[in-house]
C-alpha cells in the first residue's frame, strides 16, 4: 500500500492490493491515513483497490483481524468522504476496503470476490457490508456460495455506484465535487443512513468468531466442530 498526502483540506490518495494479504503493516498504514484525515482535515480519501488474495499471502490471526476491522470502521466513519476506484478481481483486503468506501467506481472487468486464495468463502465483515448494501440475487449467491459479482451485476445490485473504463479519472472528477462535503456532519449523515452502530458491533462478534473457526481449522489448532 502506498499513501500520498496532498494539501490539508483536500485529498489523501491510497492504493491497496489484495494480493499482499492482511498484515500488521497494512493495518498501521490505514490507521495512519485515518489519523491524517482527522488531523489535517482531508476532504476526500481516494482509494484505488485491486487484487485477489495471493497464494502466498500470510494467514492472519484473530487479533490482527480485529485490528483490521477497527481500522476499516474508522475509515468508514471519517469526517472525510471516501471514493474507491476498483480494478480487476477485488478480494480480501481489497474487497474489505472498497465496501467501506462511501462511493465505489468499478472498471467493467472488476469483480467482487468473497473467496480467498484457497477458494473458500471468507466469512469476514465484507459479507456483512454486502448484505447491508443489497439483498439482490447476485449478492445472495456471493455470500452463500462465493460466486464472484461482476461489475454490471454489482451496479444493478447497488454494490457499486458507477462502471466505467477509467475508474481513476471518474473518481478524480467526483473528488473535485466532494472537496466541500466534509466534516462532522458527514459522519452524522452516514450514521443516519446506515443505522445504529450497535447492530454493526453485534455483527462483528459473529463474523470474527466465524473467521476464527476457519483459521483454527486451517492451522490444525482446532477441529471443524470446535
Amino acid at each position: 500500500m502506498k499513501e500520498k498526502v496532498m494539501r490539508a483540506g483536500e485529498v489523501l490518495d491510497v492504493e491497496i492490493d489484495g494480493r499482499r494479504g492482511l498484515t500488521a503493516q497494512l493495518v498501521a498504514a490505514v490507521s495512519a491515513v485515518c489519523d491524517r484525515a482527522e488531523d489535517h482535515g482531508a476532504a476526500v480519501v481516494m482509494l484505488t483497490v485491486r487484487g485477489g488474495t495471493g497464494d502466498d499471502a500470510p494467514l492472519p490471526d484473530i487479533a490482527l483481524l480485529t485490528k483490521w476491522e477497527g481500522a476499516l470502521r474508522r475509515l468508514e466513519r471519517l469526517p472525510a468522504a471516501s471514493v474507491a476506484a476498483m480494478w480487476g478481481p477485488c478480494a480480501g483486503v481489497a474487497l474489505d476496503t472498497a465496501l467501506a468506501a462511501d462511493y465505489r467506481i468499478a472498471h467493467p472487468e472488476a469483480e467482487l470476490v468473497p473467496q480467498d486464495a484457497s477458494g473458500d468463502i471468507w466469512p469476514g465483515m465484507a459479507l456483512y457490508r454486502m448484505g447491508r448494501l443489497s439483498q439482490r440475487a447476485p449478492v445472495r449467491r456471493a455470500v452463500l456460495f462465493g460466486t464472484p459479482v461482476g461489475a454490471d451485476d454489482a451496479l444493478t445490485a447497488g454494490l457499486v455506484d458507477e462502471v466505467t473504463q477509467d475508474p481513476v479519472s471518474a473518481a478524480g472528477q467526483l473528488v473535485a465535487r466532494l472537496t466541500g462535503v466534509w466534516g462532522p456532519d458527514l459522519a452524522i449523515r452516514r450514521d443516519l443512513l446506515r443505522g445504529a452502530g450497535a447492530e454493526f458491533e453485534a455483527a462483528l462478534g459473529g463474523h470474527l468468531a466465524a473467521c476464527d473457526r476457519v483459521l483454527r481449522h486451517r492451522t490444525g489448532s482446532g477441529s471443524a466442530s470446535s
